[in-house]
């Protein structure tokens, strides 16, 4: 019979870790791939001499570039760890390497040895801000002018009433929004300085930043870089 000392405990599963993208950015890249297939495929089949061959090393060097712009960025965010998948970068962050999240022109993860690196897949959006503002007034105005209805028919119905008497009903912070409206990428910040402030201490949330450079992207963009400028000077 085993002792319980030499159980081994059971493996705690992994959390499962939340994927941020950017949709406007991934539907512009499928939309640019789709432009760039067709011209290209386009030139293949009934270009002459040397331009098929230049339609393919402009191909194989727009192609990566446009991927790496648009379909790849990502931010993964775990409970250890925030990864980022930048276009020609990736970059491991445990949360106690992470000093700070900004938001200004550009979403920013700040290190505690004080290197900045952008989140491309949550990108700013002005617009969206401004938007955010606008039904934020929109939804405040409404608020306090249900209140103030609610505020006057309950002071009209409760005339005389003593000590016991109900509730106004509508009257109170109850009517009010549940927080203020934000912008969606605005609110992902929110989340991800949330989970910062809950596990930069975690004992598993500590490491050291790793950066790996994305050389499926670029090896093929340069190849059809060197290719494309050779064909020109060969003529």
């Amino acid at each position: 019979m085993t002792s319980p000392e030499s159980q081994s405990p059971a493996p705690q599963p992994e959390s499962k870790e939340r994927v941020y993208r950017s949709a406007p950015a991934i539907a512009g890249g499928v939309l640019l791939l789709a432009v760039v297939g067709w011209i290209g495929i386009d030139a293949v089949i009934s270009g002459e001499g040397r331009t098929p061959w230049l339609a393919l090393a402009l191909m194989l060097l727009i192609v990566p570039l446009v991927v790496a712009f648009t379909l790849r960025p990502a931010v993964y965010v775990g409970d250890d760890r925030l990864r980022i998948r930048n276009p020609f970068r990736v970059i491991a962050l445990p949360w106690g390497q992470v000093a700070s999240l900004k938001s200004a022109y550009s979403n920013e993860v700040l290190t505690e040895s004080g290197t900045k690196y952008q989140l491309w897949a949550v990108p700013v959006s002005l617009r969206a801000r401004k938007r955010a503002a606008r039904r934020e007034m929109r939804a405040t105005a409404q608020a306090r002018r249900a209140m103030g209805r609610d505020e006057g028919r309950g002071g009209a119905l409760g005339m005389g009433a003593g000590p016991g008497a109900g509730p106004v009903f509508g009257a109170g912070p109850d009517r009010m929004s549940d927080g203020p409206v934000r912008a969606e990428t605005d609110r992902i910040m929110d989340e991800l300085r949330g989970l910062h402030e809950a596990r930069h201490g975690a004992e598993t949330a500590q490491g050291e930043v790793t950066v790996r450079w994305a050389y499926e992207v670029m090896g093929p963009a340069v190849a059809g870089a060197l290719l494309a400028l050779i064909l020109v000077l060969v003529g």
